[in-house]
C-alpha cells in the first residue's frame, strides 16, 4: 500500500514505467489517483488507475471503466461530488459515431465506473478531452475540445477548446464559449489532412487544465501533434471561467514546456495537483522517451514568477520529491 512506503527524497521522470498518456490526477482523502489513456485490461475495462501517497511511487489498481461499447477510449478525468465520482471521457464507435464525450459514475475512485448513458455534447460530430473544473463558489464548468472549420481572425482550422457551465454533473447548459483555438505555427497537427470531406492544414489545441491563481483563471493547453516533437504546453488567462481568455504576449512558442531533445519528447496533456503538504503545485503530464514505445507519466513543479506560471520541466534528471 502507498501509505507504507518511505517518502523518497528525490525522483527521476517518468514516475511510472508503463504507458499512461493524458494523465489526470485526483487527490482524495490523502491519496492520489491517476487515470490515463492506455491499452485496456484483460477484464475488458478501459483506463488504468494508479494510487500514490507521494506522487512518485505508484501502485496499479486495475482499470476504471466498464465500457458501454465502442472501440477507442481517450483522456479520462474524474470529479468528486456528494459521494459520487464522475469519470469524463471520450469514446469512439458507439452507435457508429466518432469520439463523443460521455460520463460514468462510481462510489469508489478506483471504480468500477459504469457509463451513465449520456452524450454530453450531442450536437457535435467530434468532442474530446473533458476537463471538469469547480470554481470557489461551487459552480462546475466543463472544458472540452471540438473542431473548428471556419477561419476567423488569426485562428487556424483545427481542434480547439471551449467551456460550458454545468447544470449538474451530467448536464451542460448548452452555451459553450471559446477558450482557445489554434493560432500559432507550432500548433500544427498535420498538413493536408483529409477531414469532413475536404483537405486542411490542420492545427490542434487540446487537453485543457484550469488553475485559479491570484483571482485569475489559467487554462493550460497542449498544442501541436501529440506524436511529434512540436507538442508542448502553454496557456491562456481570463477573469472568469467562461472567459474571455487572453493570450500571453509572447505566445509564439510553447511557454510552459516543450521537448527536451533525446530525453522527454512531446510533453503535454497535463493535469495540476497540490503536493502532499499542500504548499506546492505540480504539473502532471505525459512524454515520449527516446525509444518512442509509449507516453509515460512525468511530474514537475509549477511556480510563479512575476505573475506568470513557469516550470523547469520537462526534467529528466533527478529532482527533489514533492513536499
Amino acid at each position: 500500500m502507498p501509505g507504507t512506503f518511505t517518502k523518497p527524497a528525490t525522483f527521476t521522470n517518468p514516475v511510472y514505467p508503463h504507458t499512461m498518456a493524458d494523465p489526470f490526477v485526483l487527490k482524495h482523502e490523502g491519496f492520489y489517483y491517476a487515470y490515463g489513456t492506455a491499452p485496456g485490461g484483460a477484464d475488458g475495462r478501459a483506463f488504468p488507475v494508479l494510487r500514490s501517497a507521494d506522487l512518485v511511487q505508484w501502485e496499479p489498481l486495475g482499470f476504471a471503466l466498464v465500457p458501454p461499447g465502442g472501440t477507442d477510449f481517450w483522456a479520462p478525468e474524474v470529479a468528486y461530488r456528494d459521494g459520487t465520482f464522475y469519470l469524463y471521457y471520450s469514446a469512439q464507435g458507439i452507435e457508429g459515431r466518432d469520439h463523443q464525450l460521455r460520463v460514468a459514475t462510481s462510489t469508489d475512485p478506483a471504480g468500477p465506473f459504469l457509463d451513465a448513458g449520456v452524450v454530453l455534447v450531442p450536437d457535435q460530430p467530434f468532442s474530446i478531452d473533458a476537463h471538469p473544473f469547480q470554481d470557489d463558489d461551487g459552480t462546475w464548468y466543463l472544458f472540452y475540445c471540438v473542431d473548428f472549420l471556419e477561419l476567423e481572425d488569426d485562428h487556424r482550422v483545427g481542434t480547439g477548446i471551449v467551456v460550458d457551465r454545468m447544470i449538474d454533473m451530467q448536464t451542460l447548459e448548452g452555451r459553450p464559449r471559446m477558450v482557445a483555438r489554434p493560432h500559432e505555427d507550432w500548433h500544427l497537427f498535420l498538413k493536408e489532412r483529409a477531414m469532413y470531406g475536404d483537405v486542411y492544414e490542420w492545427h490542434t489545441v487540446e487537453g485543457a487544465s484550469v488553475l485559479r491563481h491570484d483571482g485569475l483563471y489559467y487554462c493550460f493547453y497542449s498544442g501541436g501533434a501529440w506524436e511529434r516533437e512540436n507538442y508542448g504546453v502553454s496557456w491562456v488567462v481570463a477573469d472568469h471561467p467562461l472567459g474571455p481568455y487572453r493570450r500571453p504576449a509572447d505566445g509564439g512558442r510553447a511557454l510552459l514546456m516543450s521537448t527536451l531533445p533525446g530525453a522527454l519528447i512531446g510533453p503535454g496533456h497535463n493535469s495540476l495537483v497540490q503536493s502532499p503538504g499542500g504548499n506546492e503545485t505540480w504539473i502532471v503530464y505525459h512524454a515520449w522517451g527516446p525509444d518512442r514505445t509509449g507516453r509515460r507519466m512525468c511530474i514537475d513543479r509549477l511556480r510563479w514568477e512575476d505573475g506568470r506560471p513557469v516550470t523547469d520541466g520537462p526534467l529528466a534528471s533527478a529532482q527533489a520529491a514533492p513536499d
